[in-house]
C-alpha cells in the first residue's frame, strides 16, 4: 500500500526546518514566492470576496426584511430571532464532515456544487410565501454555506506563500466590512421602494423582500462561475502526492502573475523525480485512489488533531470562537431591527435612551401578540433611510481596524493583538446600555462590531498557522462549527432575554467577552 507522505503531514503553518533537506511544503512556499503576485492573485481576491458576500447574504439578508416582513410573515420577537438563527443550524450540522470530506477530497468541487446549490436555494426563499418555508430554506442555505465557507478561506490561503500570509488572511477577512457596506447600499436601494406582484390569481404574492432575495441570489451564481473557473490547490494536491498536477497549477500562476513564459519559471522541474520514483507505483496508486484508501487516508490524517498540543489549541480556541462570535452575530445581525426601532421611537415622550426605546417596542409588542381579537391592521416598523446609512457607517468602521492590525499583526503579534481586541470589547459591549443618542447607538455598534470582527480573523490566521495542511479545513471547521453554535444560542437567547428588560443582554454579552479576554490568556504566543 501506498503511505501517507508524513512529510507533507508535519508541515504546515509552522514547518521544520532542515538547514540540508527541505519539506514538500517548504518547497511549495519557494515556488509560490518565486510566481509573485499578479493576475492569479486578483482573481483568487475576486472568487474571495465574491463568495464572501455570497455567504454573508445567507445571514444577513434576514435581519433587512425581519421589520419589513414582519406582518407579510406574522413574526414576534421570538419568531425573528429563530429565523436569525436558522442558518447557523445548518451550518453546524454539517461543518465538521464537511471539514473532513474537503481535507479529503479536495477544496474546488465543494466551493462549486457548494455555491450552486446556494444559488437555486435562494431562488427558492425569494419565492417563499410563509415564515414555515423560509425558515427551512435558511436551514438549507446554512448547510450549504458550510460547505463553501471553509475550503473559501483555505484555498485563499493555500495560494500564498508563508511571509505574506497572515496579511492576506486578515486582508480577506476586511472583505466582510466591505460586504456590509454593500449589502446595506443594496438593501437600501431595492427595500425602500413598494414592489409588488400578485401571480396565480393571488396564489402568489411577491413583494419587495422577496425580489430582494431573487437578486441577492446572483451572488452565489457569480461565485459558483468563478471557483469553476479557478484550479484546485496545489497544496492539496502535494498532500495526495499528485506532485504533477501541483506543478501545473504553480507554472499556470507563473505565466498568469509574471506574462513569462514557462520555460523561464526556476521550479519548472519541481517534484520531477519524486514522479519518476512513483511510476512503478501507478497500477497500485490507481487502486489506491478510490473513494475508500481516499477516505481511510483522511481518517488517518485526522489523528494527529487529537493529540497535544494540537487537541489543546483546537478545544481552547472552539471555546473562544464561541463566546466572539456570540456577541459578533448578535451585535451584526440585530443592528438593523434596533436601528430601525431607535429610528421609530425616538422623541417619543422625550425618549432618547436606548433601553427606554428598546422596552417601549418590546412592551408594544407583547401587547399586540396578546389581544388576538383585535382587528387593527398590522403595520410593520420598516427601515428608514437612516437605518441603511447607519448599517454603511458601520460597515466603513469595520475596514479601519483590519487596516491597522494588518499592519501590526507581525509586529505585535496575534495573541498580543486578541487580549487588547477583547478588553476594547469589553468597555463599548457595556457602554451600548447608556446610550442616549442616535449617534451613540450607531458609534458603539459599530466599533463593537469592527473589534469583534477583527477577532474572528485573528482566530483565523492562527489556526492557519497551527494546523498542518491535511487537516487544516477540518480544525477550521470544528472551530467555526463552536462558533455557529454560540451565535445560535446567542440570537435565540436574545430576545427572550430582551423581552425581561433591555439591560439583560447587555450585562450579559459584557460578562461573555470578560470571559473571552481572560481565555486568550492561554493562547500560544505567535
Amino acid at each position: 500500500m501506498s503511505e501517507i507522505d508524513l512529510t507533507v503531514l508535519d508541515a504546515g503553518g509552522k514547518e521544520r526546518q532542515d538547514p540540508e533537506i527541505l519539506t514538500s511544503m517548504q518547497e511549495i512556499d519557494l515556488a509560490l514566492k518565486e510566481c509573485g503576485i499578479g493576475w492569479f492573485h486578483v482573481l483568487l481576491m475576486t472568487s474571495s470576496f465574491v463568495g464572501l458576500i455570497a455567504g454573508v447574504l445567507v445571514t444577513n439578508t434576514t435581519p433587512y426584511i425581519l421589520p419589513i416582513a414582519e406582518c407579510d410573515l406574522n413574526m414576534n420577537l421570538i419568531q425573528k430571532g429563530l429565523l436569525n438563527a436558522m442558518p447557523y443550524i445548518g451550518m453546524t450540522i454539517v461543518s465538521i464532515v464537511a471539514g473532513f470530506l474537503t481535507d479529503t477530497f479536495g477544496r474546488k468541487i465543494f466551493l462549486v456544487y457548494g455555491f450552486g446549490g446556494l444559488f437555486i436555494f435562494t431562488i427558492i426563499g425569494g419565492s417563499s410565501q410563509s415564515y414555515e418555508v423560509l425558515v427551512m430554506v435558511k436551514f438549507f442555505e446554512g448547510i450549504l454555506f458550510a460547505i463553501s465557507f471553509s475550503p473559501t478561506l483555505t484555498i485563499t490561503s493555500e495560494f500564498c506563500y508563508k511571509e505574506i500570509r497572515d496579511r492576506v488572511v486578515l486582508f480577506r477577512s476586511s472583505f466582510t466590512a466591505f460586504a456590509q457596506i454593500l449589502v446595506a447600499a443594496m438593501s437600501w436601494g431595492i427595500l425602500t421602494h413598494d414592489w409588488n406582484y400578485s401571480l396565480f390569481n393571488g396564489y402568489i404574492e411577491l413583494h419587495v423582500w422577496n425580489f430582494y432575495i431573487y437578486l441577492m441570489s446572483l451572488w452565489a451564481f457569480f461565485s459558483f462561475v468563478l471557483y469553476a473557473i479557478l484550479p484546485e490547490s496545489p497544496r492539496f494536491y502535494l498532500s495526495q502526492k499528485k506532485y504533477n498536477e501541483a506543478r501545473k497549477i504553480l507554472i499556470k500562476m507563473y505565466t498568469m502573475n509574471t506574462g513569462k513564459p514557462a520555460e523561464t519559471y526556476k521550479y519548472i522541474d519541481l517534484w520531477k523525480n519524486k514522479e519518476e520514483e512513483m511510476i512503478e507505483e501507478e497500477p497500485e496508486r490507481k487502486i489506491m485512489a478510490s473513494f475508500k484508501h481516499q477516505l481511510i487516508t483522511g481518517l488517518l490524517n485526522v489523528k494527529p488533531m487529537l493529540r497535544k498540543p494540537l487537541l489543546g489549541y483546537l478545544l481552547l480556541i472552539s471555546g473562544l470562537n464561541f463566546l466572539s462570535m456570540a456577541l459578533y452575530n448578535v451585535i451584526r445581525l440585530w443592528f438593523p431591527q434596533l436601528s430601525a426601532i431607535v429610528e421609530h421611537y425616538s422623541n417619543i415622550d422625550g425618549e432618547n435612551d436606548l433601553c427606554g426605546m428598546l422596552d417601549s417596542y418590546t412592551h408594544d409588542q407583547n401587547i399586540r401578540s396578546l389581544n388576538t381579537t383585535s382587528s387593527e391592521v398590522c403595520v410593520p416598523t420598516r427601515s428608514g433611510n437612516e437605518t441603511y446609512i447607519n448599517s454603511i457607517i458601520l460597515g466603513c468602521v469595520c475596514i479601519i481596524p483590519f487596516a491597522l492590525s494588518g499592519i501590526l499583526v507581525n509586529k505585535v503579534g496575534k495573541k498580543n493583538l486578541y487580549i487588547a481586541a477583547g478588553l476594547i470589547c469589553v468597555c463599548i459591549t457595556l457602554a451600548i446600555r447608556w446610550a442616549d443618542s442616535k449617534v451613540a447607538v450607531v458609534a458603539l455598534f459599530s466599533v463593537d462590531t469592527a473589534i469583534s470582527q477583527t477577532m474572528i480573523g485573528l482566530f483565523q490566521a492562527l489556526t492557519l498557522e497551527l494546523f498542518p495542511t491535511t487537516i487544516r479545513t477540518l480544525a477550521i471547521s470544528v472551530i467555526m462549527t463552536f462558533g455557529r453554535i454560540g451565535t445560535l444560542v446567542g440570537n435565540v437567547a436574545f430576545p427572550v432575554l430582551l423581552n425581561m428588560g433591555c439591560v439583560v443582554p447587555f450585562y450579559s454579552l459584557t460578562g461573555v467577552m470578560i470571559c473571552v479576554t481572560i481565555m486568550a490568556l492561554f493562547l500560544p504566543k505567535s
